[in-house]
């Protein structure tokens, strides 16, 4: 560093290296000195600069790395899901349900209202009645608690929230959900990557995390997104016996694909896990715009979940929740849904077998995506489509290590015709043929 750091105590230290933060004089990225270092030049005990350092990250200052030291932090929100606003392009890379396939809501509403007032219960009882037949298959046996929030990610940043403090470390999966991402990185609490392959989170890298500290993980157990990978039952099994050694530390299982999922639920949640949480969101399937996310757990989390969803100011409306239960107990309604599903994945399948008979060959997952390795580079082959009139998401949005180049498209393709689908599949396989992309038999893409 070219700046001179000031201060004998933690507070100086800190304070210093905030006012030079706030006045640019160290920007996002850069590297602060390391600890050993900076302490002999301000003639410091060692332990004094780790307290100044740690100041920072817990006031979203800077990120420590491990061996890769502490850094400014970067404000730059997260890539987000969703349309892009005023394109003129056609946008595959939205990640989102057809609205075609998410119920009317018209008739249930009007079988689900009735007031509430202040004092009752924060869940309504009949869906928790409900929700207990569905939320607790593979979850250790014991005292289950329900609680309902503001969708999967209130309840991931609730969770974390009552049971962590800022530059605590998580482990998420590398790639990652951008909203996982996003509600870590708003908190303040640090990610370590953990590797996805086609059977999910890795063991070897689950451990790792461990190694290094982590007090939460983050999994997603089916339709991983992106990559549409899910937990095999051997995957799972390898996962709990690891997180056996490691009882107190949250387990977060994010299964947001639920009812639209092809495959069979594994769970990393062992009985020997003292702190976990289920998380079911009605997104894909009932729609974004209800808000709503089903959380089973244990009575300790429960408990510290309960403290931050008082009755009158942070529950959710009990309006959406007997509509959600109005909705998910409709035989029609959940025969809409298996429909949907069969749809994604049909669709899915389909634009895959496209690109594979033009020699980019795509493993299909579960999910409402296709994660699609590329023999290019991605971020020339998504301007080639900008140009050709696509919007695609380039895998970099969903990395985590640094040094992963993102070599994929996040494809959202269920809604397009079949010859909206050929001609995407044209256009990917002619953008990677203009850079001299090779399959792996060595034929050239297109």
């Amino acid at each position: 560093m070219s700046v001179d750091i000031a201060g004998r105590s933690a507070s100086e230290i800190s304070a210093d290296l905030r006012a030079r933060i706030e006045r640019g004089e160290l920007r996002p990225g850069d590297a602060l000195p390391p600890v050993r270092q900076l302490a002999a030049d301000l003639g410091v005990n060692r332990n004094t600069v780790v307290a100044a350092y740690r100041q920072l990250a817990q006031a979203g200052l800077v990120v420590a790395r491990g061996r890769g030291g502490t850094r400014v932090a970067d404000p730059r929100a997260v890539a987000q899901e969703g349309y892009a606003p005023d394109t003129v392009l056609r946008d595959v890379g939205t990640g989102n349900p057809d609205p075609a396939r998410i119920p009317d809501y018209a008739s249930a509403l009007a079988r689900s209202s009735r007031p509430v007032l202040y004092g009752e219960p924060v869940v309504d009882p009949d869906l928790e009645a409900w929700a207990r037949g569905w939320m607790t298959d593979e979850l250790p046996q014991g005292d289950v608690r329900i609680t309902v929030t503001s969708g999967a990610s209130d309840a991931i940043e609730r969770l974390l929230a009552a049971a962590l403090q800022r530059d605590d470390a998580i482990a998420l999966e590398d790639p990652c959900f951008l909203s996982a991402m996003h509600t870590v990185r708003t908190g303040g609490y640090r990610a370590v990557p953990v590797p996805v392959d086609a059977a999910g989170m890795t063991p070897d890298g689950l451990r790792a995390a461990l190694a290094a500290g982590v007090r939460a993980v983050i999994c997603t157990p089916r339709a991983h997104n992106p990559t549409g990978a899910s937990l095999t039952a051997e995957r799972a099994a390898e996962l709990r016996a690891v997180l056996a050694d490691h009882p107190y530390v949250l387990v977060i299982e994010d299964d947001h694909f639920s009812l639209l999922s092809r495959v069979p639920l594994h769970s990393v949640i062992g009985p020997g896990q003292r702190r976990w949480a289920r998380i079911r969101s009605v997104s894909k399937f009932l729609g974004p715009d209800l808000c709503l996310a089903l959380t089973a757990s244990d009575a300790e989390t429960a408990d510290r979940l309960a403290v931050r969803l008082t009755p009158g100011t942070t529950w959710v409306s009990h309006i959406l929740q007997r509509l959600a239960l109005t909705l998910l107990t409709d035989e029609g309604v959940r025969a809409d849904i298996a429909d949907a599903a069969r749809h994604y994945a049909a669709r899915n399948a389909a634009f895959a077998r496209l690109l594979g008979d033009r020699g980019i060959p795509v493993p299909v997952g579960d999910g409402l995506n296709l994660w699609v390795p590329l023999p290019a580079p991605a971020a020339e082959v998504r301007e080639d489509l900008m140009r050709r009139g696509w919007l695609v998401r380039g895998g970099e949005h969903f990395q985590l290590s640094p040094d992963d180049p993102g070599e994929h498209l996040r494809l959202t393709v269920h809604d397009l015709d079949d010859d909206a689908a050929r001609q995407l599949a044209d256009d990917i396989a002619a953008a990677v043929r203009a850079r001299g992309g090779r399959d792996r038999s060595g034929r050239i893409g297109g």
